[in-house]
């Protein structure tokens, strides 16, 4: 039974907000009562001042209370004077927020400026040199004594002004002395923020909110859970700004985003949301404003049973144990249902758009990474032959009427399956819900069988949770698919509340398959929720199906066009499943926030482009119009080059 520490969050199964202190940001206070805030952040020059002004009006319209600008040096920093006044010259009065990466001084000017600036810890005073050295502890408190003396201008300043101040860490930029000391974990995140935040509670400063991004929403989850544990111990508790960092665009980034953001705000974690997307800004805000605005009325959700256990640890992934059934649970990676209850089957060509191509003159099928491993039917027998990997599912009621059992497998519900007579010798499906939670003993010693675990509950992440940790406490180790209805949802909020809903189980070990019915009329197809579902999976790191892409959102330091050059290394590149590429505009999201990518394309002056293996330089300014090219070269060498497959 796993028993850590769980003071993460107010309650695992009764939704309530973790009480923040407020912190005043110009007009906008956020934590304390106040509503999640949302922001963005500006992809103009900083120099440019009307365009930034005019691209943050866009992004207010748009819904961000607050916006970020760039202040990469000195000069930047004066300008966001300007800025202002232009600003609030055409009406604008949106607090600003200076972005600071390894210049000081240009914080300590926009501290005078601006209502609150971001500071990261892992370069404020430090230079990444990717140095694996060893601290003694006099080393270490020397280390600290430095950063003090660099840091306390700024801290002083802001006390002076009234001005906030955001602590960012990120997981791809901690210094090498937290690297020595702690690795690269959600721990190492934790302690890099709380060095920086002792001094401030050393010189009486608290205006501030703390971050812990990561492109992993793994780490992420994990770190901010690990750092919220850590100031509750302490008797603090500063706001919390949300972020899945590098996300990238379209989908991808927004499923990756709502995996990271969503698991959080469903324990009620979360003071201001950031969507980071490799798009324009303006776009950001409806993202994060449809994430947040599901969380205003989550208190009035049906009950849960309270939990005395917890029975998963939030800090460190383990996928939960269970037995083998044919290809679904243990060592096999999650499978994925395609619901196809309400929809006629008659033609083999409806298969794909999951996946499944029939070929006429081979008489062969031909799967994509994206061929699903199940189909529900329901009640509609299927009058063709499918592929052999795909398996179907029919309504127990159904399947019990065939002649030959073998053509597909039966789900019932539980009082079914205990009563039924006939059941499949290969697989069995059981439909569950909490209002089964204390029958459960009875499928302990099942043969056969995979449990679809459902929920009709406002809360109903934090029901699923509750229910798998009864099984984990009793040790029933059937393999359990995650299922979610949606009634009358458009594709990007399905986008949006699966990745939150599954994927929050998903990352902290649960599930071993996935299944989303979508009730609204035909406007989301099943190829649309296939996707999803697959990208779901590929954000939680557990079946990679396609390349991932780490792309920074852009901002005032790119020194390329990032939406062109994603679309065109993607289009030259999408086929390398597995592969994982990161784009940065800039040095300061290079080689660190790109932590996790095997190649990095990273801008490194004027039409100037740097070429990484994982964290190691390959090749040094080369020309932008010969970099996709020496990429894919690079790509080729290191032996994960495959040919695209030509239709």
């Amino acid at each position: 039974m796993i028993q850590p520490n769980t003071n993460y969050c107010e309650s695992l199964t009764s939704y309530k907000r973790w009480k923040t202190r407020e912190v005043k940001v110009g007009n906008v206070p956020l934590g304390g009562d106040n509503p999640i805030r949302i922001q963005s952040m500006t992809t103009t020059d900083t120099m440019n001042t009307i365009a930034t002004v005019e691209q943050t009006i866009r992004m207010v319209n748009a819904g961000c209370e607050y916006v970020r600008i760039t202040a990469p040096s000195i000069n930047e920093a004066n300008n966001l004077a300007e800025i202002k006044k232009e600003l609030k010259k055409r009406g604008c009065n949106v607090p600003l927020i200076a972005d600071i990466h390894f210049t000081p001084n240009a914080a300590e000017a926009a501290a005078r400026i601006v209502e609150k600036v971001r500071v990261n810890p892992g370069n404020y005073a430090d230079k990444k040199k990717f140095q694996q050295i060893e601290y003694t502890d006099a080393e270490y408190e020397a280390e600290l004594e430095r950063i003090r003396i660099k840091f306390t201008p700024l801290v002083n300043i802001c006390k002076e002004y009234g001005t906030a101040m955001r602590i960012g860490t990120n997981h791809g930029s901690l210094s090498d002395r937290i690297m020595s000391r702690y690795g690269d974990t959600p721990l190492g995140m934790v302690e890099s923020a709380f060095e920086f935040l002792r001094i401030c509670e050393d010189l009486n400063y608290y205006d501030i909110v703390l971050s812990m991004k990561a492109s992993n929403p793994q780490v992420m989850v994990q770190a901010y859970r690990m750092l919220v544990s850590r100031m509750k111990e302490a008797g603090m508790n500063y706001p919390l700004h949300l972020g899945v960092t590098e996300a990238g665009d379209g989908e991808d980034g927004r499923i990756k985003s709502a995996l990271g953001i969503g698991a959080l705000l469903e324990d009620g974690l979360g003071d201001t949301i950031r969507v980071s997307l490799t798009e324009e800004p303006e776009f950001e805000a409806p993202v994060a404003i449809s994430l947040a605005s599901r969380y205003e009325k989550r208190n009035e959700h049906l009950p849960i049973p309270a939990a005395k256990e917890i029975c998963f640890n939030p800090y460190s992934y383990k996928r939960r144990e269970t037995i083998a059934v044919i290809n679904i649970g243990s060592g096999n990676v999650p499978v994925v249902a395609a619901d196809f209850s309400s929809l006629q089957l008659n033609d083999y060509k409806a298969l794909q758009t999951i996946g499944y191509y029939y070929s006429a003159e081979t008489d062969k099928w031909n799967m994509t990474d994206y061929a699903a491993d199940f189909i529900y039917a329901g009640d509609n027998f299927i009058p063709y032959e499918l592929p052999g990997s795909l398996k179907v599912i029919y309504n127990y009621s159904t399947w019990k009427n065939f002649d030959n059992k073998t053509k597909g497998f039966p789900l019932y519900n539980l009082s079914e399956y205990k009563s039924a007579e006939t059941k499949s010798q290969f697989l069995n499906f059981v439909s569950v819900d909490i209002s089964n939670l204390d029958e459960v003993d009875v499928l302990k010693n099942a043969a056969k069988v995979v449990l679809v675990l459902h929920t009709n509950n406002l809360h109903g992440m934090a029901e699923q949770r509750r229910f798998l940790s009864e099984l984990v406490k009793k040790e029933i180790t059937l393999p359990v698919i995650l299922k979610r209805s949606y009634d009358n949802i458009d594709s990007e909020k399905l986008m949006l509340y699966g990745s939150t809903d599954l994927g929050s189980l998903l990352i902290d070990g649960f599930g071993d398959g996935v299944w989303i019915e979508a009730n609204n009329s035909g406007t989301v197809n099943p190829e649309t929720v296939n996707r999803i579902l697959f990208g779901i999976l590929q954000a939680a790191r557990l079946r990679i199906s396609k390349t991932e892409y780490i792309a920074c959102p852009s901002c005032g330091r790119t020194l390329f066009d990032l939406q062109e050059v994603t679309a065109k290394i993607r289009s030259r590149t999408s086929h390398l499943k597995g592969v994982k590429i990161a784009i940065m505009g800039c040095i300061v999201n290079g080689p660190g926030e790109m932590a996790d990518a095997d190649y990095g394309y990273v801008g490194s002056g004027l039409g100037k482009i740097t070429l990484y293996k994982g964290k190691e330089v390959v090749k040094r300014s080369i020309d932008s119009e010969l970099a996709v090219d020496a990429l894919i070269n690079l790509i080729k060498e290191n032996g994960d080059w495959v040919e695209p497959i030509k239709n």
